[in-house]
């Protein structure tokens, strides 16, 4: 019988492992996700339903294919969670359930999807930051972020239509991925919202990556990185508390031999009307142009220069549950859902008040897997101090 304490501490590649050479069976992994989530969810709300019938099922399916030699099932038994909105079938999680993924239910988004309102709701009430309960998760991919971060689950599924998988990453402690636009089918008609990913792990989110775009180009071979490094993209009222962890981080990967940092004067256009006028209607395309248009240029002339970008993920910590008021939680994201480029929120570490901070790192266009190895040796190289 697999323990709860155990099944928190394993990894999305340790339970295929486990489960595809028959050390574990996937019923047994699903028993102790759906176990682990009867237990600590109450204190979380990071489901808004669990699909526990239909999880054993289809843990028992996966166990009868192995047992028949199927070798196509690289994720055999992970549990995830599915963020509400998307249900199984969308594409990532139909992809993700092919490589013998186990949905355990729909995970938390805000009430109402105006504005940049980062929470979760549930009819328990808001979904809670585990970090600490007064905060809010982020959002809107909130229990998702909530749910990987609480040990819930490995892997969670988001969307991030202008941070909405970084944000709740940043602010939950956890990994957060936004793809290349247009590597997954967008879930939105301007094409800003792509399919993401949650997890703890950079290798967690490889392991995703190769589950649901088969065809992302290969890594290219080590070679001297650079890097460059904004607090504010120009506009952002970024808080110094937030930039300092942030700059440290990117500072220890760099001592670290990783890359060359240097500070940059890169200065975007606050992509907000741009934005706005697209997520209302790609026929306001017009109206978007001149801020996509320069901003483009700017970012093309920072990549000429430069492997990656490196900035805060979010400009101020978690708010509480009263939400951000006239605070802007995207303004360091969602440029790059109107540029494309992919991007990943890692852990930093804290502020002085124990508020967790995200640092973003931002590569070229179609250079995922790029930015997830280098993420990868900065999360995993031993003269790096974890945040």
């Amino acid at each position: 019988m697999l323990t709860a304490s155990a099944y928190t501490d394993m990894h999305v590649l340790e339970i295929a492992l486990q489960v595809r050479c028959g050390a574990l069976c996937a019923v047994d992994v699903a028993r102790a996700a759906l176990a682990h989530i009867s237990e600590r969810d109450p204190y979380v709300r990071a489901f808004t339903e669990v699909w526990a019938e239909s999880a054993l099922h289809q843990a028992s399916v996966v166990d009868a294919r192995l047992a028949r030699g199927d070798q196509e099932l690289p994720l055999a038994g992970v549990p995830i969670g599915v963020k509400s909105g998307e249900g199984p079938d969308s594409y990532q999680n139909a992809q993700l359930r092919a490589a013998g993924c186990i949905p355990m239910g729909l995970t938390s988004v805000p009430r109402t999807r105006r504005g940049w309102q980062t929470y979760g709701h549930t009819d328990r009430g808001p979904t809670l930051n585990p970090y600490n309960p007064a905060w809010s998760p982020g959002g809107s991919s909130a229990g998702s972020a909530a749910a990987v971060a609480a040990g819930l689950v490995p892997l969670a599924t988001g969307s991030d239509g202008a941070g909405s998988v970084r944000i709740p990453a940043a602010w939950c402690g956890v990994l957060g991925y936004k793809p290349t636009n247009g590597r997954l089918p967008a879930r939105d008609r301007a094409g800003l919202n792509t399919p993401g990913v949650l997890a703890r792990s950079v290798g967690d989110v490889l392991a995703y990556l190769e589950a649901v775009d088969k065809y992302a180009p290969p890594a290219r071979p080590a070679a001297p990185l650079t890097a460059l490094w904004s607090a504010t993209l120009g506009f952002a009222d970024t808080d110094p508390a937030v930039a300092a962890v942030a700059r440290a981080a990117a500072e220890g990967f760099a001592d670290a031999g990783l890359f060359t940092l240097t500070d940059t004067d890169l200065a975007l256009l606050d992509p907000a009307p741009a934005w706005t006028a697209l997520r209302a209607a790609p026929a306001r395309r017009d109206e978007a142009t001149p801020i996509i248009t320069t901003n483009d240029l700017k970012l093309s002339e920072a990549f000429q220069r430069a492997d990656f970008l490196l900035t805060p993920t979010t400009p101020h910590p978690p708010h509480d549950h009263a939400g951000p008021g006239n605070r802007m939680s995207v303004a360091l994201t969602w440029s790059f859902n109107l540029s494309g480029h992919p991007a990943l929120s890692v852990p930093a570490g804290t502020t002085p008040r124990g508020e967790p901070v995200g640092l973003q790192i931002i590569a070229r266009h179609h250079h995922d897997r790029d930015l997830l190895v280098l993420a990868e040796r900065a999360t995993t190289s031993p003269s790096i101090s974890p945040p």
